[in-house]
């Protein structure tokens, strides 16, 4: 018999299909969460479309702003002005029909919110009433794209920082129970209740007004630097305030609570045999406290960074930076929907996604975790 006609040995066979057990599980739970997902956002924004319509009023206010246009467009045509008022009244009304019609405001919202929708989540949106990106273009998706990258620079900057150096710092606070840091961390834990731009506020104020540190908000010096380097030091240099205004509003109870969790681990049996062992207390914290505890601290930090998601408006918009939020912001106030819908599926897909990873993260950080298993936990 040829080798490659031999059977696999009684080891590789089960392996092998445990294998493709596993595969066809991961795929048939990454396929079923992700329409569970991408189902959850579709009703998100489409509940997101109703109410920025505000039951009919935003096509009224827009009908209206097209009859002023239109208007406002033929008052300095002295030829226009000569003809008859029925003449002048039917070509206004011709134009109106026309434009209403371009922008599908003949027909019934909610025939238009379906149709809407398919285009809101792949944003495809058209062009916005007012609103317009800094190259001058009022496609939606470029405005909403151009917002993009700021939003994740600052919050992704932020997310990161707050991550480390709260487990950093808990894990030296577990050492030190009862010390005089320690206390202090407990006692500035209320003070996380604050949002981020509470903070802003008075870092404003102090580093930007009164010391004249850093700029007071945007996101690169105007006129920008044309140097790499030169322009790459002026957006760190705006982006310190907005990130310390984050960190600042959570870093105290998350330290807190990521203490806790390891002072409760800290007390284990396996983990006071390690130290008869003789363990160094590097390893101890590594391998007994730190990696249980990691599905817990992941859940918090998701939940934290799912909050930060929906703080961005009035963050941005008070340090000026260019993202999402304050793009979102502008557009309220100028009842631009499109901008709304769009800018509110960013962030659908972006909380979509977090949550999506972090099913996938549980199973890197705690083996007892099989995704999609029977009985586990994702």
């Amino acid at each position: 018999m040829s080798q490659a006609t031999l059977p696999l040995p009684t080891e590789a066979a089960p392996a092998a299909k445990r294998g493709a057990s596993t595969f066809s599980r991961v795929m048939r739970y990454t396929l079923v969460r992700s329409v569970a997902l991408f189902a959850t956002v579709v009703v998100g924004v489409y509940l997101t479309i109703l109410i920025a319509n505000m039951g009919g009023e935003v096509d009224k206010i827009r009908k209206a702003f097209i009859r002023d246009n239109v208007a406002l467009s033929f008052m300095g045509d002295r030829q226009f002005q000569q003809l008859p008022r029925e003449e002048r009244e039917r070509i206004i009304a011709e134009i109106i029909t026309v434009e209403e019609h371009r922008l599908g405001l003949d027909r019934p919202f909610l025939l238009r919110s379906f149709g809407f929708l398919g285009q809101a989540l792949s944003l495809n949106l058209g062009r916005a009433d007012l609103l317009t990106s800094d190259s001058g273009s009022s496609q939606v998706r470029l405005i909403l794209l151009e917002r993009l990258p700021p939003t994740l620079l600052l919050f992704a900057t932020a997310n990161f920082l707050n991550f480390f150096l709260s487990i950093f710092m808990a894990l030296g606070l577990s050492r030190r129970y009862g010390s005089f840091l320690d206390r202090a961390v407990i006692a500035l834990a209320p003070t996380s209740a604050a949002p981020g731009w509470f903070y802003g506020l008075f870092l404003i104020i102090i580093f930007a007004a009164v010391l004249g540190l850093l700029p007071f908000g945007g996101l690169v010096a105007a006129p920008p630097p044309k140097e790499p380097l030169a322009y790459a030091l002026s957006v760190l240099k705006h982006l310190t305030l907005p990130v310390l205004a984050l960190v600042l509003s959570t870093i105290f109870l998350t330290i807190y609570s990521w203490r806790t969790f390891f002072l409760i681990y800290s007390s284990e049996d396996y983990v006071e045999m390690a130290k008869a062992k003789g363990l160094p207390s590097g390893t101890i914290e590594r391998r007994y406290i730190l990696r249980p505890t990691l599905p817990t601290i992941i859940t918090t930090f998701a939940l934290s960074l799912i909050a930060l998601w929906q703080g961005a408006v009035v963050l941005e918009t008070v340090f000026n930076w260019p993202g999402l939020g304050r793009l979102l912001f502008q557009a309220i106030g100028l009842y631009d929907t499109a901008i709304i819908v769009g800018s509110t599926v960013i962030y659908a897909y972006l909380l979509a996604l977090t949550v999506f990873v972090l099913d996938f993260v549980y199973a890197l950080v705690d083996p007892r975790v099989k995704v999609g298993g029977e009985g586990a936990k994702v």
